[in-house]
């Protein structure tokens, strides 16, 4: 999670032993921030409370021209900043890649690699 316009990281899930969904990490971090904070995601985060999403397309129809410019909208002005910190972080291999260390040294190695992006 990052603040608006990516400026600083606010919070870090170094991920689970298992598969788990996006939203479903999300869920059970929301009870860190205030009960009416706003949260800007991508479409794994339908259904969320207090989550603002693009529009997805209805199974067998299309998207109406305006839902397509506010997904624009919405990409170009909100997510983006996002992406760009997903992208500092993935220039560090480890954060993209398989992690063949023990694995009780991961989480050390994420949140390090996370302060480094966030001193950057």
């Amino acid at each position: 999670m990052t603040l608006p316009k990516g400026k600083d990281i606010v919070d870090v899930s170094a991920g689970a032993k298992e598969p788990t969904s996006d939203i479903t990490l999300f869920r059970e971090r929301q009870s860190k921030f205030a009960p009416g904070q706003g949260f800007d995601g991508d479409k794994a985060y339908i259904g969320a409370d207090n989550m603002q999403t693009p529009h997805k397309k209805p199974r067998g129809k299309e998207l109406t021209p305006q839902q397509k410019a506010e997904n624009k909208e919405f990409s170009s002005t909100r997510r983006i900043f996002v992406e760009h910190i997903i992208r500092l972080l993935r220039i560090f291999r480890v954060a993209k890649e398989r992690f063949r260390l023990h694995p009780d040294t991961y989480e050390q190695v994420i949140l390090t690699i996370y302060g480094l992006v966030r001193l950057g």
